[in-house]
């Protein structure tokens, strides 16, 4: 049983709990109370203020749908008066810009070019507007009026500030790619900045407003003039001051230049030094030109057109280039000329040309690239040209030498080396300097066949024009050889036109010693090995072989004194009538054929001091030896009373008389 105390606090605490829920559950209720009246409060409040804004809208919509049309008039006023200030000063313009577009744009390009675009508009606006009006005439003579100005504006700036290429820069700019370092490239400055600039913006605006491309005639006309002045202005400044040791650079750049030794100029025999220099100047005239070219051209894409500018550079460079290959062509004329005299030394000339155009043939394709097709077939003509008359002369040359004819008139007296053989030579060796073009001309007329040269001309990765330089070789080698070859087939022929034998093994000797030599000094001798590998060889017989011909002259002499021509003498037994008679004979056979071949042969010449030598050294030893011999054993034996008239020579002076021999001054 729980006790009755412990149940009656407990429902005390009961009694006071569920009080205060009550009084918790009345607090609730009057705030809920509270609450729903404060929303009907705030909900007649908003109802009210709507109400309130409807009429204010109902009130503002017509005020403001006012005021935007209102707004949108004074808009189209505005614009109206806009446009109609626009459309009035049209009809001022011709009155403002009139004096401006009279005096011209000198010195004032900018507010020119300003008032030619005003006017332009105007000319659009009237065209498009009020065609019929006496303005629209008004504006578009003054148009024409200022493009004419502009246009001789052009014309005269062009005019004033075109000036031709000082020599000294040309011959620095030409030398500048091989003597200057590459951030030292030089560049001509053709017209002030200045100028430039005017020029450009004259150009371009022509070419942008007034449609008009008379003024690219005008610039190519002057440049194109001033282009061929600079290039003539080279040749003369050339002849002037042209030397045989060099060409006269600029000092403005000569601490910058390296220390290479200049080449001389190629020496022709008979030609002069003014000769050499047309030559030099012409080669130097075709690298000023490729110079200038592209100079021109990178001047030329800053003023004209893009889709004009190759054709405008094509008819800047015409004359210049014309100019170059017509006197090309006259230097070819001049060879074939030459030809037909027989003058092969003057075929040389084209030597050094078609080399240097050969050079220079790459760097002129670059700056002729988009020229037109007759443009760029001039400088392969002339090359073509220059070949095949190089190529004739050179076959020309080695038949000229096989058919020289044999004239006793023409012959040495004394046998030295003949005329034919000091130029052949002479002609090889100038060939040296230009081994690949003499080889390039040979193959361009496809001479192989001739040569048989078993070796394909043609390199697989080239074009079908260009040959392997070993096949050029090779070709040259066996020209060289053909030459060489009729060079003494020709020599054999004129040595018969003389009567003495020996005399004939002496020029042969002399000639092919010659040849040996000069082969032996040049390259020459490398290059007839490429095909004719015993040529040196096959000479020093030929030589050896006339030392003997010549020494066999002597036999008529020492047959006087052999002892196997003589019969046998005893000692102590005295000699008969007969024998006393044989010796004399043979003494005096012997001081007659001496005394004679040393008066004839002492005439004669041998220009190598080392053959000379060697051949008065062996011809005095058998003579002497022979000599002595006899002289040993027939010098005391009483053969006469007058000893001194038959033993007129010791051995000692034999041999010095044999010493005189081939010196006329002895």
């Amino acid at each position: 049983m729980i006790p009755t105390e412990e149940v009656s606090a407990r429902r005390r605490e009961i009694e006071y709990k569920l009080k205060q829920e009550e009084l918790t559950l009345s607090f609730i209720k009057d705030s809920l109370e509270k609450s729903d009246q404060l929303t009907k409060n705030m909900v007649a409040i908003l109802s009210s203020f709507e109400s309130r804004l409807m009429k204010l809208e109902n009130s503002i919509i017509p005020v403001y749908k006012q005021t935007e049309n209102l707004q949108r008039l004074q808009e189209n006023v505005e614009k109206t008066l806009s446009c109609l200030d626009h459309v009035i000063s049209y009809y001022h313009v011709a009155k403002d810009t009139e004096k401006i577009i009279k005096e011209g744009p000198t010195g004032r390009l900018e507010e020119y070019l300003n008032c030619m675009d005003k006017i332009q508009k105007a000319v659009e606006y009237f065209q498009d507007n009020n065609p019929d009006s006496p303005e629209l005439n008004r504006v578009k003579s003054l148009f024409e009026r200022g493009k004419e100005s502009l246009e001789s504006e052009f014309r005269s700036l062009m005019t004033r500030h075109t000036k031709p290429v000082p020599p000294i820069l040309i011959l620095d700019l030409i030398s500048g790619d091989d003597d200057m370092e590459p951030q030292e490239e030089m560049f001509l400055e053709h017209l002030p900045e200045g100028v430039l600039h005017d020029i450009i913006r004259i150009s371009g605006w022509l070419v942008e407003n007034g449609r008009n491309q008379d003024f690219m005639t005008v610039y190519f006309q002057i440049r194109s003039v001033q282009l061929d002045r600079s290039i003539k202005g080279l040749k003369d400044h050339f002849r002037k001051n042209s030397s045989s040791t060099g060409v006269p650079y600029s000092p403005a750049i000569q601490n910058k230049r390296k220390d290479t030794p200049t080449k001389k100029p190629l020496k022709r025999p008979g030609r002069d030094d003014v000769f050499d220099i047309e030559i030099d100047a012409y080669i130097h005239c075709v690298s000023a030109f490729v110079k200038l070219a592209q100079s021109e051209y990178q001047l030329l894409t800053d003023i004209v057109p893009e889709h004009h500018q190759k054709k405008t550079f094509d008819s800047l460079i015409q004359e210049s280039l014309d100019n170059l290959i017509m006197e090309g062509d006259n230097i070819v004329s001049a060879a074939r000329k030459a030809i037909i005299r027989h003058d092969y030394s003057a075929v040389l000339t084209i030597f050094p040309i078609l080399k240097h155009l050969k050079q220079m043939k790459p760097e002129f394709d670059q700056v002729l690239q988009g020229t037109a097709a007759g443009t760029k077939n001039k400088l392969p003509g002339l090359i073509t040209s220059m070949e095949t008359t190089g190529a004739k002369a050179l076959e020309e040359f080695a038949d000229n030498i096989k058919n020289d004819p044999d004239k006793e008139y023409n012959m040495p007296k004394d046998g030295t080396v003949h005329e034919l053989t000091s130029n052949a030579i002479l002609f090889l060796q100038q060939l040296l300097d230009f081994q690949e073009t003499a080889g390039a001309m040979l193959a361009s007329q496809v001479l192989g066949d001739t040569y048989n040269i078993p070796l394909d001309p043609r390199e697989t990765s080239s074009s079908a024009s260009s040959y392997s330089s070993e096949f050029s070789r090779r070709l040259l080698s066996t020209y060289i050889c053909k030459v060489l070859g009729n060079l003494q087939l020709n020599l054999l022929s004129k040595s018969k036109v003389y009567e003495d034998p020996a005399l004939s093994a002496i020029f042969l000797h002399n000639n092919y010693n010659y040849i040996l030599k000069s082969l032996e000094k040049s390259e020459l001798i490398q290059l007839v090995a490429v095909t004719q590998k015993t040529a040196e060889r096959s000479y020093r017989e030929l030589i050896e072989q006339q030392i003997q011909t010549y020494q066999r002259s002597w036999l008529k002499v020492t047959d006087y004194i052999l002892e196997r021509n003589l019969p046998v003498f005893q000692p102590g037994v005295k000699l008969k009538d007969k024998e006393r008679q044989m010796i004399k004979e043979r003494f005096k056979g012997f001081n007659d054929g001496l005394e004679e071949l040393c008066k004839i042969q002492k005439a004669w010449a041998i220009p190598d001091v080392e053959q000379r030598d060697k051949i008065r050294r062996a011809q005095k030893t058998i003579v002497k030896e022979t000599y002595g011999a006899f002289l040993n054993r027939y010098g005391n034996v009483p053969f006469t009373k007058n000893p001194e008239k038959y033993i007129k020579y010791q051995v000692d002076q034999v041999g010095e008389m044999i010493e005189k021999l081939f010196d006329t001054s002895a």
